[in-house]
């Protein structure tokens, strides 16, 4: 991270710099347009400081940081320091990661300590988790003692769990106060957190024994006891859970904020709604970009390491194509002796891999959100078994049908339908059965699951239609 500050306009330049021409910032989507982005950068080479600020000065803090995103990569850092004094943490945090990465290069220590302590903890932690170690303690010492401490506590959990997640600010209040107490509270403290929607109600331990709405509140008489309105039944969220469980709770009891605890049960934070906004569009991404084999599929991120990334995937898939190889290597003297099987062999692989994605895909979302438990699993296995049977007696007798009208060959017919069929019971089972296994010895199914269920596909494929072949006697 570099030192320097970036360079101040002086305010006379302010005040004598032509007027910047009015450009169009957005399109009829709500997104910034090529024209405007391309004049913030010309201004940006032609070191007009005053230019670029006056055209980025209206925007939103998201739309700042789609700038950021939109701009070249080698154009970052140099508008970063022109915009250093206009970058808040509010357009930081909406920034993408590597984005901000760059950006925080172009910035001083001191400047990103000020910008994190504008926000709350939770997008504090995501700015300053991925520095260097080195910069992390710079800008930690650069921060307040109480602002320090809180992300230093939020840095000791484990990454991707609520105690990343949660935000220190607030409010809690003890069971003996009656509403008007909490009213007086409110109103009496400048310092408090200004976004929250509900009071949360501690005993004389700082234990969370219920939850009191807002609504709640202002509506009760003030010398009512705040125990005898709040909700005694809250979802407690424990600080090292998961992010991803995290939000399947949010989702399954429709939360808008909840409390979290320690491992003494004692109040530490709270999780609002819109943060796990983020983390479901995330997860959801992360999944489907898993099952491909992308790697995290940001086109922010460094060519090397996508490359490298994309490499890895590719040569662990290249076993399971030899042994597909292998397996068409047994019929070789069938397919000497009938050279239209090497041309069909292919539709029945493909078939199968088709059929086993769609049911990974579904399993591996069921298992992501908990539809799928150990409860219901056969139910299942067997339903989509009959799935995979339905579909392929339909597409076996629609396609051995096709196969005759083309070929006029019965024995041929009858084997291309017999092999699609099998093929698709066998991707049907594996496209349950693979992500299941791997679930249960904690490995990510959607990581692993499609090198196994293609292996699959592929290896029956080749076998169950060169073997029928090689059974039926099939030649040209």
């Amino acid at each position: 991270m570099s030192e320097r500050e970036p360079d101040i306009a002086d305010p006379d330049e302010l005040a004598l710099a032509e007027p910047v021409a009015a450009e169009p910032s957005h399109d009829e989507d709500d997104r910034l347009t090529p024209d405007f982005v391309d004049a913030v950068i010309e201004h940006v080479e032609a070191d007009e400081v005053a230019q670029a600020r006056a055209l980025v000065e209206p925007l939103h803090p998201a739309d700042i940081a789609d700038l950021f995103e939109l701009a070249p990569a080698d154009q970052r850092q140099p508008l970063a320091k022109i915009l250093a004094e206009m970058l808040d943490g509010d357009a930081l945090a909406e920034m993408n990661d590597w984005v901000r990465d760059e950006v925080l290069e172009a910035l001083s220590n001191q400047q990103v300590a000020d910008l994190a302590s504008e926000l709350d903890t939770d997008d504090a932690v995501a700015i300053i988790e991925d520095m260097d170690l080195e910069d992390q303690r710079e800008v930690l010492r650069a921060m307040e003692p109480d602002d320090r401490a809180a992300i230093e506590e939020a840095l000791s959990y484990p990454e991707e769990s609520a105690g990343r997640l949660m935000q220190r600010d607030l409010i809690a209040v003890p069971e003996h106060w009656t509403v008007g107490d909490v009213l007086d509270y409110l109103r009496g403290n400048e310092d408090l957190t200004e976004d929250f929607w509900e009071v949360f109600v501690v005993d004389h331990g700082h234990h969370p024994i219920g939850t009191c709405k807002l609504s709640w509140i202002l509506r009760a008489q003030r010398k009512v006891p705040i125990a005898e309105v709040m909700e005694r039944e809250q979802t407690l969220i424990p600080v090292d859970m998961d992010q991803e469980e995290v939000a399947l709770r949010f989702q399954k009891y429709a939360l808008i904020s909840a409390a979290v605890v320690d491992h003494n049960d004692r109040l530490v934070g709270m999780i609002t709604v819109d943060d796990i906004v983020h983390i479901i569009q995330e997860e959801a991404g992360e999944d489907a970009l898993r099952l491909s084999g992308a790697g995290d599929g940001d086109i922010n991120e460094p060519l090397r390491l996508t490359i490298r990334t994309r490499m890895m995937w590719l040569l662990v898939n290249l076993p399971t194509a030899m042994l597909a190889a292998a397996v068409v290597g047994l019929f070789d003297g069938e397919i000497a002796r009938y050279a239209l099987l090497a041309a069909l062999m292919g539709i029945v692989t493909g078939m199968g891999g088709n059929a086993g994605t769609q049911t990974l895909a579904v399993v591996v979302r069921a298992l992501a959100t908990n539809q799928l438990t150990e409860s219901n699993t056969w139910r299942m296995i067997a339903r989509e078994f009959r799935i995979a049977a339905a579909n392929g007696l339909l597409l076996g007798l629609f396609i051995g049908a096709g196969s005759y009208l083309l070929y006029h060959r019965v024995d041929l017919a009858i084997v291309f339908g017999l092999a699609i069929l099998i093929n698709n019971l066998v991707a049907g089972l594996s496209g349950v059965l693979v992500p299941l296994t791997l679930e249960k010895f904690r490995i990510d199914p959607a990581i692993s699951s499609a090198v196994f269920v293609t292996m699959f596909t592929d290896c029956m494929g080749f076998l169950s239609f060169l073997g029928l072949a090689a059974i039926v006697g099939l030649h040209g």
